[in-house]
């Protein structure tokens, strides 16, 4: 630490104590958004028990709608007069999707087509939506609570993660993308983060210690959370492709699906489609971790006196920029297209939630000054 971040004084009267009615107001808050989450996720899981699955053969069908005998000819050439002039007439190409050799197209969505499903699903976007106002009211709150940004510890960063998670899943619904089958899984996970906040990482309300007390917390934190949150978004469209996939690929080569992968699985959208999103979500948000990773080097060295010094959560950091430079590399490179460029995608996710958790709860380092 060098004298220019220890030599604060002024700094440490601001806000010295906490406001506990805003703090319980915060907790309050929390426990709320949970208790709707938990009504989305049974919204949720009506819409994938009621929703219809008569209209879901349609991978089945595009897989085995192919005549053997045109596969065996190939491509047809139209030869075909116009005036004088003999005109060749040469198939349309198909470009293929990086995701395999496979057209087929989208599943229904977790509805099935069916009205009553729909219902469901709209009931639990609703119950989402709020929920999500809720805990985004308890960040809040919670920064009003110590006049600070509410990202000083693992818990503070744990509720604005899930938050900001939901809030890019309700982005691109608002974009009108087609990603409500992100809703179930989504909820689930919030659900499972924030129970983990609110009993193993609950930390009281605080000030921050010095070496925090920088506004490079709300530029670096904040756009860590971003990435943590849009990371995560494609790591499930990632596990999800993984699963289609296979689901393909067995209808391809004559097998027979379990009936509950042909209702859960048929219903997604196709292989294609989910390897797509995971790669576009994952490289619009690389530039933005590339840029945390700069502006983190830039407070450690208005810190610590140095931009870089192989502290585990810079090296841990790094591993993941790594990994999903390699990803990104792998899926533009014709060998490694589809499952293999995957498992480097999740290799990566993991890297970065062992940054997010591992670092803070089992690692020492400077970066273990505000605990959990």
């Amino acid at each position: 630490m060098t004298s220019a971040a220890v030599t604060e004084p002024a700094v440490t009267t601001l806000a010295a104590t906490s406001n506990e009615t805003l703090a319980a107001l915060s907790n309050l808050l929390i426990y709320s958004a949970m208790a709707v989450y938990t009504l989305a996720f049974f919204a949720y899981i009506a819409e994938w028990l009621f929703g219809s699955r008569s209209k879901v053969a349609r991978t089945a069908a595009a897989l085995t709608a192919r005549p053997a005998a045109s596969e065996a000819q190939g491509p047809t050439v139209t030869v075909r007069s116009a005036g004088g002039t003999t005109v060749l007439e040469r198939p349309k190409v198909v470009v293929r999707s990086s995701a395999g050799t496979r057209d087929v197209p989208d599943g229904p969505g977790a509805h099935g087509g069916d009205e009553q499903g729909d219902l469901y699903g709209r009931i639990a976007v609703s119950l989402g939506a709020l929920a999500f106002l809720l805990q985004a009211c308890g960040v809040i709150a919670r920064a009003a609570s110590v006049q600070r940004a509410p990202w000083g510890n693992m818990y503070e960063f744990n509720i604005t993660f899930s938050a900001v998670a939901v809030g890019v899943y309700l982005l691109l619904l608002a974009l009108k993308k087609n990603v409500r089958w992100l809703g179930l899984f989504l909820t689930t996970t919030v659900l499972l983060d924030l129970g983990l906040a609110v009993t193993v990482l609950y930390t009281e309300s605080a000030q921050l210690v010095p070496a925090l007390r920088s506004y490079w917390l709300y530029i670096h934190v904040s756009t860590a959370i971003l990435c943590g949150a849009v990371f995560y978004v494609g790591a499930v469209g990632t596990v999800l492709y993984l699963f289609r996939d296979s689901y393909e690929n067995k209808l391809a080569s004559g097998g027979k699906p379990g009936r509950f992968a042909t209702s859960v699985l048929e219903r997604m959208p196709a292989a294609a489609s989910l390897d797509k999103f995971a790669y576009r979500v994952n490289a619009a948000v690389f530039p933005l971790w590339t840029f945390t990773i700069i502006a983190g080097a830039i407070w450690a060295e208005s810190a610590w006196g140095r931009y870089w010094g192989w502290d585990p959560k810079e090296t841990w950091s790094f591993i993941t920029w790594v990994a999903y430079a390699g990803y990104l590399h792998a899926r533009s490179t014709a060998g490694w297209k589809g499952r293999k460029a995957a498992y480097i995608a999740l290799i990566a996710f993991g890297c970065w939630l062992f940054n997010y958790y591992g670092i803070n709860i089992f690692v020492s380092g400077k970066h273990s000054y505000a605990g959990v």
